[in-house]
Order: structure tokens, then C-alpha cells, then sequence
């Protein structure tokens, strides 16, 4: 069972690498892009996952900061999902979704990684 914790979290760590990269690879010309949404998507279900998991394996949780995440990771969700929905029609996608997208996910790595 730990073997399926730690591949949900490569994949988590993958997620976040999707969401994070493109936004400061488009640093310069801010969007969303819907590979954006993809790893938000991606990101949404392994921490679900990982979180079964935890009472499973016995692992201690702070769950007041697991839903902290989760929040935080919903609302990455929605935004990239808008950003993808405008990206397709063509239309202009503003500087304050692409960073809200691209920020609040790097929120959530800095909640992971500092918060203890």
C-alpha cells in the first residue's frame, strides 16, 4: 500500500510541475494554458487518493491543513478550468487568472513543503 502512496505522490508532485512550469515559462506573456488544467485535474485526485490513504497506513494527518490544501487546489481547478474553456474559444485570458492559477498552486507547494 505504501508503494501506491508514493507513486500518488510523484504523480501530485508531477501535477504541480504542470501548473507551476507553464505559468513561469509564460511568465513574460501571462495565460492559461489547458494542459494547466490538466495538471490541477491530476493534482485534485491524487491528493484525494492520498488522503484515503493515509488513515490506511496508519500515517498521522493534519487535517486542518489537508483542507487548507484541498480548498486552495479546488479553486486552482476552477480558474485553470475557466483559463482552458477561454484558451480554446480564443479568447483573451487575463493576467489576473493566469497568475491566480499559477500562484495559488505555488501556494499550495509552499503550504505542503513549510508547514508542519
Amino acid at each position: 500500500m505504501i508503494i501506491v502512496y508514493n507513486i500518488m505522490v510523484f504523480l501530485h508532485i508531477v501535477g504541480a510541475a504542470m501548473i507551476v512550469g507553464i505559468w513561469i515559462g509564460n511568465m513574460k506573456k501571462p495565460t492559461v494554458h489547458p494542459r494547466q488544467f490538466d495538471g490541477a485535474a491530476l493534482q485534485l485526485i491524487t491528493g484525494i487518493v492520498m488522503m484515503g490513504l493515509i488513515p490506511a497506513l496508519d500515517m498521522d494527518a493534519n487535517y486542518f491543513k489537508l483542507g487548507i490544501k484541498f480548498a486552495i487546489a479546488l479553486a486552482v481547478g476552477v480558474l485553470a478550468f475557466i483559463g482552458r474553456r477561454k484558451y480554446k474559444k480564443g479568447e483573451d485570458i487575463s493576467k489576473g487568472l493566469a497568475h491566480s492559477v499559477g500562484g495559488l498552486a505555488l501556494l499550495n507547494v509552499a503550504i505542503a513543503t513549510l508547514w508542519n
